[in-house]
Parts: C-alpha cells; sequence; structure tokens
C-alpha cells in the first residue's frame, strides 16, 4: 500500500484512508442492485470475500483507496489503482454507495482531491479510469473534472444479461493543473 495516513480535505468532502471498519458499509453498498447497475461488478459481495480483499488490498504496493466522507459520514470509496511509478500513470475508481449522496457533487469533488492527490503527491503523469456507457452521470462528472475520452472498450462487461461498452477516459497533469488543479 502507498504510505499515506494523511486526510485529504476539502470543501465538502474528506477523503481519509480505508479502514477495516468500513468493510460492513462496503458489504450493503455491493448488495444494493442500484449501486451495482453502475459498477463492473455483476453480484453482491459478502463479508468474508471483503475481509479478504482488504487483506489482500492492505499487501499491494500499487494500491491507495480512501473513504469519501461527508459530513464526518461514510458516504463511498474513492481509489487509485496499478499506480505505476515508473511510468507515473495510475487508475481511478469510486462509489458513492450512499444513494441520498447522488447527483450532489460529492463524487466530482471527490475526484478532484484524488487527482490532485494523484498529480501532486505521487508524481502521477496520467490518471484513468473506466465506466460503463450507460452511467451518464459518472461521465458528466468525470468530463467536469477534465476526463477526456480515449476510447470505448466493446462488449467488455456482461451486465444484466447483455453485454455493454465500457468508456476509458483519461487527463494528464499538465491539463488538470490548466484547469485550476
Amino acid at each position: 500500500m502507498i504510505e499515506t495516513r494523511r486526510i485529504l480535505q476539502g470543501a465538502r468532502v474528506a477523503l481519509r484512508p480505508l479502514a477495516a471498519g468500513d468493510l460492513r458499509k462496503i458489504v450493503k453498498w455491493y448488495s444494493d442492485p442500484q449501486v451495482i447497475h453502475f459498477l463492473g461488478r455483476g453480484s453482491p459481495v459478502t463479508l468474508a470475500e471483503e475481509e479478504r480483499w482488504f487483506r489482500d488490498y492492505e499487501r499491494k504496493p500499487d494500491e491507495q483507496i480512501f473513504a469519501i466522507e461527508v459530513e464526518g459520514r461514510h458516504v463511498g470509496n474513492l481509489g487509485l489503482h496499478r499506480v505505476d511509478r515508473v511510468h507515473r500513470k495510475a487508475d481511478l475508481g469510486i462509489v458513492i454507495g450512499e444513494t441520498m449522496f447522488w447527483s450532489r457533487g460529492f463524487g466530482t469533488e471527490a475526484v478532484r482531491l484524488g487527482l490532485r492527490y494523484a498529480f501532486e503527491d505521487l508524481g502521477m503523469n496520467k490518471v484513468a479510469l473506466d465506466v460503463i456507457e450507460y452511467n451518464h452521470r459518472a461521465i458528466h462528472s468525470y468530463e467536469k473534472c477534465g476526463f477526456q475520452r480515449e476510447g470505448i472498450q466493446r462488449q467488455d462487461v456482461y451486465k444484466d444479461g447483455r453485454f455493454v461498452n465500457v468508456v476509458r477516459m483519461s487527463i494528464l497533469a499538465d491539463e488538470f493543473r490548466a484547469r485550476g488543479g
């Protein structure tokens, strides 16, 4: 795991390191059909699966996952995955698991905080992500943050009985700085 115990503070959102005590809430989110509809996963997870995943995550040198907090309440997670210090790139993933916090700008602010951390603290040059093509709300949020579409991964994920395309998006450090970081 990338070494940081720091809390990243925004105007309305804070990012803090994910803890084992957060796993029950994550299981709840990943068991909500409304939430998993927009994720690459197709089925709920168990607490045992999440605990196994968390133990593996803690040993990974190229991962950093944050709990997204709004007014002290854990509402989602943001992760930097496959952090490559040689090529200075990483993948970003985010979920707002508390649906009452959807479409209120919290995810956009969390992404901006995560990008600032990736570019300024970790020295990344590029941050990319994948998003299911019908997740229009997320795509709009990513575009507001400066992400550009790189391409389509055709019929890449099997969801709800059909194959769906995945959009690959990215932002470069220079683009982030040009937008005011």
